[in-house]
């Protein structure tokens, strides 16, 4: 006999507490998983501190597999052209903590190309990456690094609320 168990409902506690699980993991999927792909927009950085750079994050993440594809934006109070970075093609993964509260570990990285201000000539490749630290309304605290700067330890806030 093969027995089915559901997500969606309780699940009645078992002798050796396999019912108990079941139901911990459908509360916590129910809080932190969404289906399908979803788009997500993020600040991080010292917001309201003169001269702080932020990133702007928007993606799309693909719930299944965890895996985000966007763009980024670094802004910063910087004469021009200094003043805003494009970052066009960012890429990363979702992880979980797996214990405790659960935690959204996200990663993403990208490259983008940096113009050598004259009266040199030319151009060259930079990479970027971001760690964040993230609770299920996508708020929590990360690092990021590019073209040599790194920001760490700022906050993560959701743009769109």
């Amino acid at each position: 006999m093969v027995a089915f168990i559901t997500l969606r409902g309780s699940v009645p506690a078992l002798d050796d507490g396999v019912g108990e699980l079941v139901n911990h993991l459908s509360r916590r999927r129910a809080t932190m998983a969404k289906e399908g792909a979803y788009l997500v927009k993020i600040l991080v950085g010292n917001k309201g501190t003169p001269g702080a750079p932020l990133l702007h994050f928007t993606g799309v993440v693909n719930a299944p597999t965890g895996k985000i594809n966007g763009f980024a934006e670094i802004t910063q109070a910087l004469p021009p052209p200094h003043g805003v970075t494009d970052i066009p093609n960012v890429t990363g993964q979702i992880r979980h903590t797996g214990f405790g509260p659960d935690k959204l570990l996200v990663t993403l990285s990208g490259s983008y190309v940096v113009s050598v201000p004259p009266p040199a000539i030319g151009s060259y490749l930079a990479h970027f990456e971001a760690f964040l630290v993230l609770d299920s309304s996508w708020k929590g605290t990360g690092s990021f690094s590019y073209n040599g700067h790194e920001i760490k330890d700022v906050p993560v806030e959701n743009e769109d609320g």
